[in-house]
């Protein structure tokens, strides 16, 4: 592997959360494939990742799934919707990579919200950023169509496991196979294929056992006509 150093900072994590799920949460493991919720269950844990990667998706009538976003370290994992009666899990959670995570009853975290002040704020911005980072991805998908899901998938990839390389080239160090980028892109594997090889012809990407190297980040910037938005809103968490 070439020498790198990571891309950027990460963003600031909802710190007063995490250190709630550190003092009330019970902690358990995940292996590889395991199933942590499905869509349609009843809600009433809410997950923080401790390491790991978590999948969240959804299963279309037809059996096509559809990749929502790749969690890692310090991500919640559950329904953002609080204080309801009765929840469900609106999408399926699935490890990618073996896990540790926090668990806490949505009781219970409502409970501790409002007895700390800090700690709501906190939750508040996540929701603001969640609803962001989707407002984003739908605007993408609307005005690029497919060619703008995978490029903006991509830069959000960059952003969130990219590690810029000596010559200025970035790594994206999380392998994925084309049927899993097409997930991410609401595409087909077909269609993924064909623009992945287009953009290594043209010199804008390399790949090579499902790990991506973008050559050209400003050249998939323009296509999309980025809005640079912040960090925590451009990414695949």
């Amino acid at each position: 592997m070439r020498g790198v150093r990571t891309i950027v900072a990460l963003p600031s994590k909802p710190m007063k959360i995490y250190e709630l799920f550190k003092q009330y949460g019970v902690q358990m493991e995940a292996e590889k494939d395991a199933i942590i919720f499905r869509e349609g269950e009843q809600a009433n844990t809410l997950f923080l990742v401790e390491s790991g990667i978590i999948q969240i998706c959804k299963n279309a009538e037809s059996g096509k799934e559809i990749t929502l976003s790749l969690l890692g370290p310090e991500s919640l994992v559950g329904e953002s919707k609080l204080y309801c009666d009765e929840l469900h899990h609106s999408s399926t959670a699935k490890v990618l990579q073996p896990a540790v995570l926090l668990c806490l009853h949505i009781a219970t975290f409502e409970s501790l919200l409002k007895e700390h002040s800090g700690a709501l704020v906190d939750y508040l911005k996540w929701i603001q950023n969640e609803n962001l980072k989707n407002q984003s991805r739908l605007r993408d998908l609307l005005m690029h169509g497919k060619k703008g899901a995978l490029y903006s998938t991509l830069i959000r990839l960059s952003n969130t496991y990219g590690e810029v390389c000596h010559d200025g080239s970035i790594l994206i160090q999380f392998p994925l196979t084309n049927t899993e980028m097409a997930n991410l892109c609401a595409t087909s594997r077909e269609v993924v294929n064909r623009m992945l090889n287009d953009l290594k012809k043209n010199r804008i990407i390399t790949f090579d056992k499902g790990y991506i190297t973008i050559l050209d980040l400003a050249y998939l910037k323009r296509c999309i006509a980025c809005d640079n938005c912040p960090l925590e809103i451009c990414r695949i968490d």
